[in-house]
């Protein structure tokens, strides 16, 4: 018998139709100058194709780190830029 509950419908990937598991990832971006990895976040990733997907704390921990990075990341370039006084 199946373990997945006759209430439940289960996920599917939205590339592949693949069945979704949880586990973990790494998240990857590349923006504003910077590349930024963040490994083992928790993810539904799909058996077939890899693709993963983010529960909605976890997109929101992401979202903000990148506000943090971003705002560090500017801050390092406007300095970087700053003329220097003899």
């Amino acid at each position: 018998m199946e373990e997945r509950s006759k209430n439940k419908k289960a996920l599917s990937c939205c590339f592949c139709g693949g069945d979704m598991s949880k586990g973990k990832t790494t998240y990857t971006v590349n923006r504003r100058g910077y590349h930024l990895l963040i490994d083992d976040v928790p993810a539904w990733k799909c058996t077939q194709c890899d693709e993963a997907y983010y529960e909605e704390s976890e997109v929101e921990a992401i979202q903000e780190m990148l506000r943090e990075v971003d705002a560090g990341a500017a801050k390092v370039r406007k300095e970087a830029v700053r003329p220097v006084t003899a």
